[in-house]
C-alpha cells in the first residue's frame, strides 16, 4: 500500500492505491487549505484551485494519476510539480507538501529531509484463500447462513 508523507505536518499516512488525495489529507485531518479554501472551497470538484499540493518526491514515475485537463488549465501559472489535491490519485508513495504557497522557506530543510528519505511502500498481508478456492458463503450470525 502506498504511503503519503506529509511533508509540513510531519506525518507518514498508509492508503490504498488508487485513494483520492483530497479525500486522504482531510479524513487524516491534514489542513490542506489556508484562508481563503477555508472560506470557500469547491469541495473537490477542481474549480477553486485552494487545495493545491507540491509534490516533491515520488517513489516511482507512475506514483500518481497523469494532470487532469482541470488541472492543466487551473494550474498553467503555478510552478511545476504542484497538483490539485481533489484531481490527484494516489497510486505509489508520494512525499506532498500542503499549502506550498505559504512559508515555504522555513520548510526547506524537512523537504530536503523528505526527499532523501526513500519512500516506504508498505506490504498487506493476505488471507489464505480456502483449499477448494472459493469463499466461504456462511454469514456470522445465527449459524443459519442466511444472515438474518
Amino acid at each position: 500500500m502506498p504511503v503519503v508523507r506529509f511533508v509540513r505536518e510531519g506525518r507518514e499516512v498508509v492508503c490504498p492505491a488508487g485513494a483520492n488525495l483530497r479525500e486522504l489529507a482531510l479524513a487524516e485531518g491534514i489542513q490542506l487549505y489556508g484562508l481563503k479554501g477555508q472560506l470557500g472551497n469547491c469541495g473537490g470538484c477542481g474549480q477553486c484551485i485552494t487545495c493545491f499540493v507540491e509534490v516533491v518526491a515520488e517513489r516511482a514515475p507512475q506514483s500518481l494519476n497523469p494532470p487532469t485537463a482541470v488541472e492543466l488549465q487551473k494550474l498553467r501559472r503555478r510552478p511545476e510539480g504542484w497538483r490539485l489535491a481533489c484531481q490527484t490519485v494516489v497510486f505509489d508513495s508520494v512525499a506532498v507538501v500542503t499549502r506550498p504557497q505559504m512559508g515555504r522557506a522555513s520548510l526547506d530543510g524537512a523537504v530536503a529531509a523528505a526527499i532523501a528519505e526513500p519512500l516506504p511502500l508498505v506490504e498487506v498481508a493476505v488471507e489464505p484463500v480456502e483449499e477448494d478456492g472459493e469463499a466461504s458463503d456462511e454469514v456470522e450470525g445465527d449459524g443459519t447462513g442466511d444472515g438474518l
